[in-house]
């Protein structure tokens, strides 16, 4: 499996706090870093330095860091217009050297939304914003250079669009395609996605989504393995339990709460609870991390944890 860290800005990290991070979790071996889209905190926690904007804060690390992927799981397809998404995409996978990969979804905070002044249509009306986002992506990554297109929609009109600037990566931005509707969003995964992603759920209900998002793939005659399948978890592990605990609290959970709802505990039980994900068709976990000052944390997954599982992935490749 591929190992990205994942962290939540929102919470108020601050840029240097992530970059610190980032450059850490490439020194010590980690497959990508992932940042979530929002504007607003959650919960009760100290927002500290307050939010970061995703694709400003992935502009700086493709700048920071030199090899492991880079992306956003998801930005929400109310904050920004598709044909300027599509342009800071793509400056962001060229500043990155071609390691960029866009999450996109139809957004869901309502609190962010009324406290930034964005509008929050209904959930229907947010979905099909996203398709038309999607679709406008994809005639912008798949338009040759030097020709334009057109787009006219329920929402989005545009016209005579230069295809410009360009991906680095020649099938244009990679896009993931996140959550646990039954319906709508195994279509589009099969439709636009390089990867479909499942976040903070259990094995079972990963499995249920899996196979919504292959029979889709089938319906419209894509073969269901040219995507990958992913999932996300918290992730929090030591080596004793006076250290799990401690870490546990430092990030507001309970230890044996996180054993049973995220991927917690010793390294040997960390590693054994990815393999069932993997063993059900995951070949991508992100491992999300709360505090990000806690850079030993991260070196202990990398020296426990990454080996066995990367080890996997060689054997499967």
């Amino acid at each position: 499996m591929d190992v990205c860290i994942f962290v939540e800005p929102q919470q108020g990290a601050g840029y240097l706090r992530l970059s610190t991070l980032a450059r850490h979790a490439e020194a010590v071996g980690f497959d990508g870093f992932f940042v979530s889209d929002h504007y607003h905190h959650m919960g009760d926690r100290d927002p500290r330095l307050g939010p970061s904007d995703a694709l400003t804060t992935l502009a700086g690390l493709s700048r920071d860091t030199t090899k492991m992927r880079l992306g956003v799981l998801v930005c929400s397809a109310t904050f920004r217009r598709p044909g300027q998404l599509a342009v800071m995409t793509s400056e962001i996978d060229q500043m990155s050297g071609g390691r960029f990969e866009l999450g996109l979804g139809a957004g869901w905070f309502k609190e962010e939304h009324l406290a930034m002044g964005i509008s929050f249509p209904p959930l229907r009306e947010r979905f099909n914003r996203l398709e038309e986002q999607l679709e406008i992506l994809k005639n912008f990554w798949e338009t040759e250079n030097g020709a334009t297109f057109s787009y006219e929609g329920n929402y989005y009109t545009l016209s005579d669009r230069p295809a410009l600037p360009q991906p680095i990566q020649s099938c244009g931005v990679p896009l993931i395609i996140g959550g646990g509707g039954p319906r709508k969003t195994p279509r589009l995964a099969a439709q636009f996605g390089a990867e479909y992603n499942l976040p903070f759920q259990q094995l079972d209900r990963f499995i249920r989504q899996r196979d919504l998002v292959r029979e889709a793939c089938e319906t419209i005659s894509r073969d269901p393995d040219d995507l990958t399948y992913s999932v996300a978890q918290v992730i929090c592990t030591a080596e004793n339990e006076a250290d799990l605990v401690r870490r546990s609290l430092a990030i507001g959970r309970q230890a044996d709460e996180l054993k049973e709802n995220a991927i917690a505990g010793t390294p040997e039980e960390a590693i054994a609870k990815i393999e069932e994900y993997r063993a059900a068709g995951a070949s991508k976990i992100y491992l999300q991390v709360w505090d990000e000052d806690d850079l030993d944390h991260i070196s202990l997954i990398a020296e426990q944890i990454l080996p066995s599982v990367q080890r996997q992935r060689r054997e499967n490749d």
